[in-house]
């Protein structure tokens, strides 16, 4: 009788676990990335290489065409330095506006890209670690997980695929979201089967023997 009570308390307790753990490559729906809308486009993003027309309302003499530096930077008049790296050109316009007050009283400002030298750099998805080849390849739209998986050749014999992780920039802050790859390989459970956006990578680690 004791050993039986044994068995059932452990035998709830193994429950208990597993339902906290989400078995079976489940997540729950704040677990998971923000939806990605059909019909949204994400705004596009400076990076080093990419030529600006910075464009100040009735101020022809601040009005310049510069590229952004390797550090991020571009130069504009009276201002100086002005980070554009990795933000959108209305946040670079409205930057530029908060540091020409101290010259104009009611500056305005419109960002114009010229050139995209970066975008081919910032449009790729990425996955590294226990694959058979890992690859940075040009991202397409609809463009899932197990759409990049196989494109790299699927996962190495020392990998470890339920330890598999999503990395996405949200908002300009890093975010980390796991990935059951062998739940989706294996078990046709989908949940982590995310829709990628350009800019992801997938991290696959190894076993440690």
């Amino acid at each position: 009788m004791f050993t039986n009570s044994i068995k059932l308390v452990l035998s709830f307790t193994i429950l208990a676990i597993t339902a906290c753990t989400g078995s079976g490559g489940q997540l729950r729906p704040e677990d998971r990335p923000p939806e990605i809308q059909a019909s949204a486009t994400p705004e596009y993003r400076l990076g080093s290489g990419d030529v600006v027309s910075v464009n100040v309302w009735k101020n022809p003499d601040l009005t310049v065409t510069v590229p952004v530096r390797p550090d991020g930077f571009i130069s504009v008049p009276l201002v100086g330095d002005v980070l554009a790296g990795g933000r959108t050109p209305a946040q670079i316009a409205a930057d530029t506006e908060g540091k020409l007050l101290q010259f104009i009283r009611t500056p305005k400002v419109s960002i114009i890209v010229e050139e995209l030298n970066s975008a081919e750099f910032q449009n790729r998805v990425r996955i590294v670690g226990g694959i058979a080849e890992p690859k940075s390849i040009s991202h397409r739209d609809g463009m899932t997980v197990i759409d990049l998986v196989l494109e790299a050749g699927g996962v190495n014999e020392f990998s470890s695929p339920e330890g598999a992780r999503l990395y996405r920039t949200i908002d300009g802050q890093p975010r980390v979201f796991p990935v059951y790859l062998q739940s989706i390989l294996q078990d046709g459970v989908l949940d982590t089967n995310y829709t990628l956006l350009p800019g992801d990578v997938i991290s696959v680690p190894e076993r440690r023997f």
